[in-house]
């Protein structure tokens, strides 16, 4: 393409994810001094002073603020299609707060993710997460805010209610029938977990997709960085690299995500593996990004 990425999308990162050894407000102060980022996903703040200190530098960054609040499922077991009322209405609690702490820091929603499930409850689970997910989008809505249901693997590592593809539209048909500020995050490190492509997928979802991310994952059992781990491109036995990321762009360009009056976020979601360094990481992902882009037909 002859014109810039920044045209049709707001390019961003995850903090947590490109910088998961540093601190927390030093990571945030180099992406935001990065003029390459739109964007910027952060989560959770454990602490009052950082959580103020986050919210002032976030302030003076001109960028779009996302908030994941998958960290707060995943690291406390929390579960929002738990079959237990009890164990459900934790998870809806969390992410509430999540919602909060989002608006504090002047994030415009959340994205979250379906918990566990089992075959023999799986039609109970789905009810339970529709519970959970427009008590959700009601309250979001009261601030003016969205939430973004990020679709994962069903079977490989996290084991999610919501993928695959199918499924998730299925979830989204149902929430867009009472809640207009739902939608669905779809990530190119995912497809290959669900034994989809960009093609099926983007397809398949294009009326709720509403937030992108990219990256590389490793499929192949007793392979290392196995499951949805979110490798650097380029790492052995990787199932994505620059052909299926310029395929990406590829489909969305053709289904219509290209807007430059209302841009989505697209955002990398790519992290060191073991002792990798940080910075070489965030300059491959910017790299093959940038020859994906150049390879696009305009």
């Amino acid at each position: 393409m002859k014109e810039s990425i920044h045209k049709y999308f707001q390019v961003g990162t995850i903090q947590w994810m490109t910088h998961p050894k540093r601190d927390v407000l030093a990571s945030i102060r180099t992406i935001v001094k990065d003029d390459y980022f739109d964007a910027i996903e952060v989560k959770m703040f454990a602490d009052d002073d950082i959580r103020k200190a986050a919210r002032r530098i976030l302030e003076q960054s001109h960028m779009k603020v996302c908030y994941g609040a998958q960290p707060r499922l995943l690291g406390s077991g929390l579960n929002p299609n738990a079959i237990d009322e009890a164990e459900r209405l934790k998870a809806e609690k969390a992410l509430l707060e999540a919602i909060d702490e989002a608006e504090y820091l002047g994030a415009g929603g959340i994205a979250f993710l379906a918990g566990r499930w089992e075959q023999e409850t799986k039609e109970l689970a789905y009810e339970q997460l529709l519970k959970t997910t427009r008590c959700l989008c009601g309250y979001a809505a009261q601030k003016g805010m969205a939430v973004e249901l990020e679709v994962f693997d069903y079977d490989m590592d996290k084991a999610a209610l919501i993928g695959p593809a199918p499924y998730a539209a299925r979830f989204a048909a149902d929430m867009r029938t009472t809640h207009n500020n739902f939608g669905l995050l779809v990530d190119l490190s995912h497809f290959p977990t669900t034994y989809e492509n960009s093609r099926f997928v983007i397809r398949c979802l294009r009326p709720y997709i509403t937030h992108l991310h990219f990256g590389n994952a490793v499929v192949k059992p007793g392979c290392a960085a196995f499951g949805d781990k979110h490798p650097r491109f380029g790492f052995p036995d990787s199932a994505n690299d620059t052909a299926q990321l310029l395929d990406y762009l590829r489909v969305l360009k053709e289904e219509g995500f290209f807007c430059a009056e209302d841009p989505l976020v697209l955002s990398m979601e790519v992290t060191p593996y073991e002792d990798e360094e940080e910075d070489l990481i965030l300059a491959n992902t910017k790299r093959v990004l940038n020859r994906a882009w150049a390879l696009l037909e305009d």
